[in-house]
């Protein structure tokens, strides 16, 4: 390879790609841990050193170039290179001492994983842990996350995975609501009460209707995307919800809305890159993981 034909900075050519990706300085400043001006800079750089330009812009945005949308794809693969290059590296690390991120949904976040973490720091205070609570599957490729909590099991080849057990949810309502709305004791009777969706897709109908419910998208008069929200939205007495019954059944607010319907079962999976699972400190803190979760687990892993 003639490297001397390679006439950019690698450095900016990140810049690039992460505020294509992210659609504007500000948020690809912010992605990168820089100020928006240096970033500017950096893609201004580029743009100098390649002779094109890569951006135009769109209101409060950056919309691609037909030069940019055909660099994109190369330097895409060049961030995914990047991405593997640190991957293997991390791999390698024999140290218990560092950090480590661990994604999870909101309410997994909130209520199963604290715990663990005090046991973490007590027993290798040397390990710094971000936590990163997202309901959406968060890319482990990408070192978005080292581990991940996860309710399927991963098809990637480059991910590996261990089943920790079956989770169960439930549904729940304040004692004040169940009280007014005559404590069902039917599915029929349930299936004229109000319900907290998390989105507008049918699946939480479906997935109720399944366990012998009748419920149409009237029974959701109220919506949201947070775990969290929802979960005190059932605790205020708004309507029913859906919560792992370790959770619900621990809250003196709430009791179960017919205790008699079946749970809804969920498996719980650990998740982590394959070449990450050669660091003891990833190890460490997976074989941990799956410990402490084990525990909270209603049926035997498979």
């Amino acid at each position: 390879m003639d490297w001397r034909s390679v006439k950019f900075d690698w450095n900016r050519a990140r810049a690039f790609l992460v505020t294509a990706e992210e659609g504007s300085l500000s948020a690809a400043a912010r992605a990168l841990g820089m100020t928006q001006p240096t970033l500017g800079r950096q893609v201004d750089a580029l743009e100098a050193e390649l002779g094109v330009v890569l951006f135009e812009r769109a209101g409060r945005g950056l919309v691609l170039t037909p030069a940019g949308l055909e660099l994109l794809d190369h330097v895409r693969a060049m961030g995914d290179a990047a991405s593997r290059i640190s991957l293997a590296a991390s791999g390698q690390a024999q140290s218990i001492e560092g950090s480590i991120s661990i994604t999870a949904s909101e309410i997994y976040s909130a209520f199963l994983l604290p715990p663990v973490v005090e046991r973490l720091r007590r027993e290798a205070p040397g390990i710094e842990v971000e936590i990163v609570a997202s309901n959406a599957t968060i890319d482990l490729r990408r070192r978005e996350a080292d581990i991940a909590i996860r309710s399927f099991r991963p098809t990637q080849p480059d991910l590996i995975a261990k089943k920790i057990g079956d989770d169960a949810a439930r549904l729940y309502g304040s004692a004040g609501y169940l009280d007014r709305i005559g404590n069902p004791q039917t599915p029929e009777e349930l299936s004229r009460a109000d319900f907290i969706g998390f989105d507008t897709t049918g699946v939480m109908v479906e997935g109720l209707n399944k366990l012998g419910l009748s419920l149409t998208r009237r029974n959701f008069p109220v919506l949201t995307s947070n775990h969290l929200v929802h979960w005190e939205l059932v605790k205020q007495g708004v309507g029913i919800g859906i919560v792992p019954e370790a959770i619900g059944d621990a809250e003196r607010k709430v009791r179960r809305a017919l205790p008699g319907l079946d749970p809804m079962i969920f498996p719980m999976w650990l998740t982590t890159h394959r070449e990450l699972n050669t660091s003891r400190r990833i190890r460490y803190v997976f074989d941990l993981l799956a410990e402490e979760l084990g525990t909270t687990t209603r049926r035997d892993p498979q």
